[in-house]
Order: C-alpha cells, then structure tokens, then sequence
C-alpha cells in the first residue's frame, strides 16, 4: 500500500510539474533577495531567537554565509543552523546549502527590548544569478514570546507533499488528494467505520432502496469529510492535531456506549426510538427526507474524530503547508477532499449493505445480530487506549464465546442439518476456542491478544519467576521517554551515536503496527541497535507535547526523526506514518550511512 502511494505521489508531482512547466517557462527575471530569502523572527524563550527563512523555489542560501548583528549590550551566540544539503559551487567549490524553509536559533543575553537584530546572508538562484551579502532588519519584542515556528521537512514525503501543495496547479493538488484518500482508505484506523456505516444501512431494514442507502452513505462521508476540513486547518494553524485531545477515557467511553447500545437494538432487546410526541410530530419530514441524514451526517462528523485521528504522510503534507503559508482556503479544500476519496470505499460498503440485505424473515434477523456483533467490536477497539490489557481480552474473550453460543457452537446438529447449518455450527466452534483461548492466557498473565497460550509454553517446567518472564509475546525494542524539549535537547547533547525520535500515542493504531510488525522484525531490530532509541509518548497531549510536534512540525503521532551523532537532523530523512519492516529497514541505513 505504501508503495502504491509512492508511485501515486511521484506521478502526481510530475503532473503538478507540468501545469506548473508555463509559469516557470515565464519567469525571466530573478526575484529581489528579499523576495527570493524572505526573513522573519521571533523570541520563541527567554535568551532564544529563532530566525526564519522562506526559501523561493529555485533559489538557496550559503550555509557558511550568514553572519548575525545587534547594537551594544546585547550580545549573540553562536547560531545553530541545521545541515545543509552538499552541492558543488563553481564559485565556492564544495559546500552546503538550504532551500525550502529554513529555520535557525540564535542565543540573546544582556539585551534591551526592543532588539533590532540585523542577519546577513548570501544565496544564488538556479538559472545562474548570485547575490551580495544581503542584510534584513528585524525588531523584537523580547518581552513577547511566540511559538515555535514549524520547519518543514523538505526531503521526505511529507514535506515534498507540501512543496507539491504550495507550486502546483488546484487541480493537480486536488487530483492527488482524492487519489491518496481512496488509498488511505484501507489503512486500519479507517476499518471500524465500515461496520458503524453498515449498520446504520442495515438498521434501516429490508425495504431501503438503493437510492436511500447511496444518500445514506453520501452524508456520513459528507460529515467525515467536513470534519477532516475543519480540524485538519484548525491543526494546521494551531500546530496541534485537535483530534488526540478527544482521545480521552471520557470521550471514548461515552462514544463506545452510543455503540454498546445500538449493538443490544440489534440483537432486539429493545427499540431505539423517539418519544411518542415527537415522532408524531416529525414524521412527515422524516420520511420526506428519506430518512434522519443529519444523525448519519454528525455519526460520520463525530467517527472521523473519534476513530480515526493518526496521521499519514498526505494529511501531513496538508497540514504543513497550511501551518506554513497560512492558505487555509486550498490546505482545507485538500483535505476535503482526500476525506471524500476516502469515503469512496465507505458509500461502496453501504450500497453492498443495501444489496446483500434479504427478504424479511429468520436471515433479515440473523444480519442484524451479526452487525450488532461487529458494533461491540468497535466499542471494545475505541477503548483499547483506557482499558489495560487485562480487561480487554477478558472483554473480547466474553464477545466470542457469547458470539458462539449465538452461533449454537454447543448445541447438537440436527440430524439433517444444512450445509449452512453445518458452516455457521463451525464458525461458531472456532470463535468458541479463540475466546476460551484468550480467557485462559489472560488468566495465566498473558498480555497478548495475538499470542494468548505463549504464556503456557514457558510455563511447563519453569520457575513462577520464569513462567512470567515468558509471557512477553512480541519482541520490545527498548525506548527512553523524553517528556520535554529541553530534556530532549540534553540528551541530544550528550549523544554519542545516531538517534532515533518516535512520537507514540496510545491511541494510534498505526504506532501499534510500528511496534508489533515493524520494530520487533529482526533486520530491523539489529539496526536499531547501533542507534540511541528515543520516545515521545503523546498520549496525554499535555502542553510539553505539544511543544515537541511544533518543534519538529508534525501534527501527531506516528512520526520518526533521526539526528546523527552530534544531535543535528537529518534532513529529508523522516519518516511520517505506518512504514514496513523493508521500506523501515532502507530508512534505517539512510540514517545510519549519513
């Protein structure tokens, strides 16, 4: 799937080029120095200025060519200025330059407010033409701290996605937003809203006609997608992905019981309802309406909050540009639009709802009940975050061996049973077993869903100290938290080897895929030990969170920085969301060759 994105990423790009191809063709004149390096600044701490440089395309800055100038008191320390990338200058010779943005921190003391800080830097643009040292003036308000700027990744996906969503045409960008959506569409965290659409076609009954459930499917993917819109330019201007903040026991408890108590409906333990006065008065509308698509449309709004709020390389590209150029008109119209190739696969689901739907009788109430299954399920993955291991397997050992009495796994067959008879008696017998097996190795002190019976293995012959050293079912690469920017920076500082930064959140599917198939593959476990593994648990979204996404302008988790020996980053080198053991392993030697 990954790989498919990349392909998709790199045609779209070469198309984006092309529409782009008469604008650059008509640009004869370079740009004043000032338009080509535009330069702010702003006191992000006490002592701590952090300049930037929004880079033109087409143009680049020395990296040895900047010098740093302020009236008497106020003295300046040496600035730190990211690596460059190496080119071969005809002027120069061999040397490292900056395009994109740029962004650099310059130490302040004995300074009074305001500053006028002056910086001076030197720069060419591609078609051959090299500027004097240029100086820009900028007055500070030391009393007045601001934000991090966000630096945008320039060399890896997420940031090419950017620069492609800041030169291209609109329909370009628009064309590979909806082809990334559809893409996206089959990553884990958008599965659990294929049951929740199903079963809203399904509770509708036997006599939706396919019209009704296409409009059905239209508005929850309309409310997703006007969801993804909104908090998708709220991210990109805040710097903070707003959907983690819902990631709370509250939030996820109380949305896990709206499904609990659609799920018992199903099963026909009751009718959800409105009061008998009000459905009276809201009949007629109801019905001219084909049915209640502002709850269909707030169930989608609410999911896409809720269930699905990891990030992926094209959402990032998104939020970058909109943090970067403030345009939040086209970054929202491209994430509207990615939600809507999202959805794609979703109105498809609801229509084979629809399809597969039969007659009323016995099969119309066994449909229902297996939707009504599959709603406990996704109640039971929202609070997987909450919830320590313990409790949820012994919670989804109960739903499978309930699900198996359902399915009559105990009773005996008739003695001319059906060949359907027979299969669902079989289903049933193979849920019965997974459950028994996850009740039996949670109660040995199992905590692997996957692996339940581990436990048992190790425990035939062994010690009690050893039986639970045994119970570890996947292999653990070994992490050290850093909860801060300044404890992070610390141990950059004293680093002696390459660094890995992984941003985690307990609520991110696609860091537990990281975790489970990715980092315990040995290739890559045996990389990771020439590295000084570091971890950024997100889960709480606390402001030091927060503070550390800004400063390395990711929006959440997952995501992956490399620095080499001496704490600088690796530029381009970043890795934004779910990658595989090969694709991880390839990242890896980059990191380590650098």
């Amino acid at each position: 799937m990954n790989k498919v994105l990349r392909l998709l990423t790199i045609f779209l790009q070469l198309l984006a080029a092309l529409a782009l191809a008469p604008r650059a063709w008509s640009a004869g004149e370079p740009l004043e120095p000032e338009k080509a390096f535009r330069m702010s600044a702003a006191v992000v701490a006490p002592g701590r200025v952090e300049v930037v440089f929004d880079i033109e395309k087409g143009y680049y800055l020395y990296h040895d060519k900047f010098r740093f100038e302020a009236p008497p008191p106020a003295q300046l320390g040496p600035a730190d200025i990211p690596r460059g990338e190496p080119k071969h200058d005809i002027n120069f010779g061999d040397v490292e330059i900056h395009r994109g943005r740029l962004v650099l921190a310059l130490p302040v003391s004995d300074a009074s407010s305001p500053l006028a800080l002056t910086v001076v830097s030197q720069g060419c643009a591609d078609l051959g033409v090299c500027y004097p040292p240029t100086p820009q003036t900028v007055r500070l308000d030391l009393d007045r701290i601001s934000a991090p700027a966000a630096a945008a990744p320039a060399g890896d996906e997420s940031g090419r996605i950017a620069s492609l969503l800041k030169g291209a045409g609109l329909w370009a960008v628009l064309a590979f937003f909806f082809t990334a959506g559809m893409v996206l569409a089959f990553t884990p965290c958008m599965f659990p809203m294929i049951p929740i659409l199903s079963s809203i076609i399904v509770g509708h009954g036997h006599a939706i006609t396919r019209g009704r459930a296409f409009v059905l499917s239209a508005a929850y993917v309309f409310g997703m997608a006007l969801t993804y819109a909104l908090a998708g330019v709220a991210a990109g201007l805040s710097g903070t992905l707003l959907a983690g903040a819902l990631q709370n026991a509250w939030v996820l408890g109380s949305f896990a019981g709206i499904f609990v108590l659609l799920s018992f409906s199903m099963f026909g333990f009751y009718d959800l309802q409105l009061p008998s006065a009000l459905q009276s008065r809201m009949a007629d509308s109801a019905n001219a309406r084909g049915g209640s698509l502002a709850g269909v449309l707030v169930m989608g709004a609410l999911s896409a909050l809720i269930i699905g709020p990891c990030v992926a390389a094209p959402l990032a590209g998104a939020l970058l540009y909109i943090a970067q150029t403030g345009n939040a008109v086209q970054g929202g119209l491209a994430l509207f639009v990615m939600a809507l190739g999202m959805g794609v696969p979703l109105v498809a689901v609801g229509l084979a709802s629809r399809s597969l739907l039969p007659k009323s009788g016995p099969w119309m109430e066994a449909v229902k009940k297996s939707f009504g299954v599959l709603l406990l399920g996704v109640a039971l993955w929202m609070v997987t975050p909450v919830l320590p291991m313990l409790a949820l397997m012994i919670a989804w050992a109960a739903l499978l061996i309930v699900s198996a009495i359902y399915l009559h796994a105990l009773d005996p067959l008739p003695a001319h049973a059906s060949g359907w008879h027979k299969l669902w008696k079989g289903v049933g017998v193979i849920a019965l077993l997974a459950g028994a097996s996850l009740l039996l190795g949670a109660l040995a002190g199992s905590r692997d869903p996957l692996q339940p019976l581990a436990v048992l293995r190790g425990a035939v012959g062994a010690a009690p100290a050893q039986a639970t050293a045994a119970t570890v079912g996947v292999p653990h690469v070994k992490f050290e938290r850093v909860t801060s920017l300044a404890e992070l920076e610390q141990r950059l500082a004293s680093a002696d080897r390459p660094v890995m930064l992984d941003f985690y959140a307990d609520w991110c599917v696609s860091c537990k895929e990281m975790e489970r198939y990715t980092f315990a593959d040995p290739k890559v476990a045996q990389r990771l030990q020439n590295m000084l593994l570091l971890q950024a648990d997100v889960t709480a979204s606390s402001a030091e969170d927060r503070a550390l996404l800004r400063r390395y302008a990711l929006f959440g988790p997952p995501g992956i920085i490399f620095f080499d020996r001496f704490g600088r980053e690796l530029k381009g080198q970043r890795v934004v969301g779910f990658q595989d053991a090969e694709q991880f392993s390839a990242a890896l030697d980059r990191a380590l060759a650098s």
